[in-house]
């Protein structure tokens, strides 16, 4: 299938790799000649701008960072919309604000465009090998009609209710990720503390009700002191910035998700933007003056 995407950041390369690899044909357009460059030498076409990409395929994918990027993708000058026609099909694969993405649909709607929202979970690691997590909003007629140029990316994609639902299904995601490492953060300061090695407590907690996949994921990475970017803190701070805003919007209570917000706040202020959000095991060395090792 003929397929445009837009967006070729640390995740939206390695997707549009893995569809590429997958047989299907790729217009593909970023801001970053680079990036694009790096596509067309893999296969795909580069296109001038995302109405170039819309004008040429039927499906676009757009993976972008944040709800004013994906508004300027696909409603602004020389956007999605611009080029798409009657019928087409838009995949938002961007975490966004749930209120932003229903504002898109209806966009989309008003042209006669279908659009699912559907953000992913897993990190770069995960983008690279083909086994996101996909969860997706919009009409299930839509869903069913891309599933399996979804399953391409993903080692799951679950319909989880109307326009915006995909996206606060990954608020939720977001929030019990970033408290999961603050909590492991916080639990391997007090063990490297008290003088007890942390790789032990890992090897001896990681199999019980407390082991999960964040903590088999990150734990590794603050021990080996790796805080190269698999998901970015900066990124961290956009999406609990959007959980706190949409929390507000529906009257649900955030303590949490406030509190890792602020320690990330922090984090970035400190000029760790760029680190992985495994790196807010660095808030807790900071603040007690010690490393966890």
């Amino acid at each position: 299938m003929k397929i445009g995407f837009i967006g070729l950041g640390i995740m939206g390369t390695p997707m549009a790799k893995n569809l590429l690899g997958a047989g299907h044909e790729l217009v593909v357009y970023d801001r970053s000649a680079e990036k694009m460059e790096e596509l067309v030498q893999a296969g795909a076409k580069g296109a001038a701008s995302s109405k170039e990409a819309a004008e040429e395929c039927r499906l676009v994918i757009t993976m972008v960072p944040n709800s004013p990027h994906v508004k300027a993708a696909v409603m602004g000058k020389d956007g999605v919309l611009e080029g798409a026609k009657e019928g087409d099909i838009l995949v938002d694969m961007s975490s966004i604000a749930p209120l932003a993405s229903q504002e898109v649909y209806k966009a989309c709607k008003e042209k006669g465009v279908r659009m699912i929202d559907a953000p992913v979970s897993g990190g770069e690691p995960k983008a690279i090998d083909g086994s996101l997590s996909i969860m997706v909003g919009g009409d299930r007629e839509t869903f069913d009609e891309v599933y399996d140029i979804l399953m391409v990316m993903g080692g799951s994609a679950v319909y989880c209710g109307d326009s915006g639902a995909g996206n606060m299904t990954k608020l939720a995601n977001q929030i019990i990720v970033a408290v999961n490492i603050a909590a492991v953060s916080e639990a391997f300061m007090l063990a490297s503390k008290a003088g007890v090695d942390p790789k032990k407590v890992f090897d001896a907690i990681k199999g019980g009700l407390a082991g999960s996949t964040v903590m088999n994921a990150k734990v590794p990475k603050i021990l080996g002191r790796d805080f190269a970017p698999g998901f970015r803190i900066d990124l961290h701070i956009k999406d609990l910035n959007n959980a706190v805003e949409t929390g507000h919007s529906v009257g649900a209570p955030l303590f949490l998700t406030t509190q890792v917000q602020e320690m990330l706040e922090r984090l970035h202020f400190d000029g760790c933007g760029s680190d992985d959000h495994s790196a807010i095991a660095k808030y807790y060395e900071k603040i007690s003056g010690s490393e966890i090792k």
